[in-house]
């Protein structure tokens, strides 16, 4: 049975070094979250907290509600039925694809145990490997195998630390969405660890962004792409560039771009120095604008080209362009604003 997840401002660290600073979250039972961040930040740190492989300085964690950490606790690993996916897969090489699922269910009964090998295998697509080798499967293959491992003994939370790292940039996405899938289908409550915002974006239902082993901001994807409370969070999740503007009014600021109007209040005053925060689907290719850019560079993308264009004021933006729009370098092309969500920094922030 799928468990809630609560981790209450969480102090962990070694020796002298203090690693996570009042980490603060919650998962509720079914529901998928992820750790983002860059390398160092304290992600993993934070699946090692909840599994019992670290213990807290300060704060708690609690799965359904038991606490399992604290100052005063530290419920050892194998009591807290968690189930972790490794970046390895942590396969054991002399095992069958079935005997490695098998494996995790020792104390179920012959039958049950038969049972559930097969379920796990069919809900992950490998039934027909069930007798092979871990090396004779694909990296993609091995991942499925020991996921249908993690979840087989119906863990009351799962963890994932970087379990596509090792894969095709290419496949990485399409994964975790069928990770996803299976999480889903068997209601598990999950924890992905990732510095990758595309595999947060497919996998995960509420994503919080770490920094020096704090967290910046929570949120579903399309918040933190489109409300990030900070320049850490927008340079992180996802690309944009900062240009400098001046508060118009209560909820517009004037750019050299032109006047951006937003739908939301300001923080600033009419007047203010701000600076805006620019994605490329902020800026349309529009042949029929009275504003133009010039082509720095291009990169295609296959559905679609991103252009780097200079304004001739000197700011730069980027665009995104359907691929049959293909322009050359040095080339003016005819550009509007379309902004959805006005975000604006104050110019002193660092």
């Amino acid at each position: 049975m799928t468990a809630r997840l609560d981790v209450d401002a969480v102090d962990v660290g070694y020796a002298d070094l203090q690693v996570l600073d009042r980490v603060s979250f919650a998962l509720e039972p079914g529901q998928i979250g992820c750790m983002l961040g860059p390398s160092g930040c304290g992600k993993t740190t934070v699946l090692r907290a909840i599994a019992g492989f670290e213990a807290v300085w300060n704060g708690r964690i609690l799965i359904d509600g038991v606490e399992v950490s604290s100052r005063r606790v530290c419920l050892p690993p194998e009591r807290r039925n968690v189930g972790m996916v490794f970046q390895d897969f942590a396969l054991f090489p002399h095992l069958r694809v079935d005997d490695n699922v098998r494996f995790g269910l020792r104390g179920w009964r012959e039958r049950s145990r038969q049972a559930r090998v097969q379920e796990m295998l069919a809900i992950v697509g490998m039934p027909a490997f069930a007798r092979a080798y871990p090396h004779q499967l694909s990296g993609g293959q091995q991942q499925r195998v020991a996921l249908a491992r993690a979840l087989a003994p119906r863990p009351d939370i799962l963890l994932l630390d970087e379990p596509f790292s090792s894969m095709d940039v290419e496949l990485r996405e399409q994964l975790a969405r069928e990770v996803r899938n299976i999480l889903k289908q068997e209601n598990t409550t999950a924890i992905l660890v990732t510095h990758d915002q595309h595999e947060a974006f497919a996998m995960a239902d509420t994503i919080s962004v770490m920094r020096e082993g704090r967290i910046e901001q929570q949120g579903t994807g399309y918040d933190l792409y489109h409300r990030p409370v900070n320049r850490f969070v927008a340079d992180f999740v996802g690309q944009g560039v900062i240009i400098p503007a001046t508060v118009e009014d209560a909820t517009a600021v004037r750019t050299d771009l032109g006047l951006i109007r937003g739908s939301e209040p300001l923080a600033a005053e009419p007047g203010a120095l701000v600076d805006v925060l620019i994605r490329p689907d902020d800026v349309l290719h529009d042949d029929a604008s009275s504003d133009s850019a010039i082509v720095v560079e291009k990169a295609f993308r296959g559905a679609d080209f991103l252009y780097f264009l200079r304004m001739d004021s000197g700011v730069e933006v980027m665009c995104l362009a359907p691929s049959h729009h293909n322009h050359k370098i040095n080339e003016r092309i005819g550009i509007r604003l379309d902004v959805d969500h006005l975000v604006t920094f104050a110019r002193s922030e660092a």
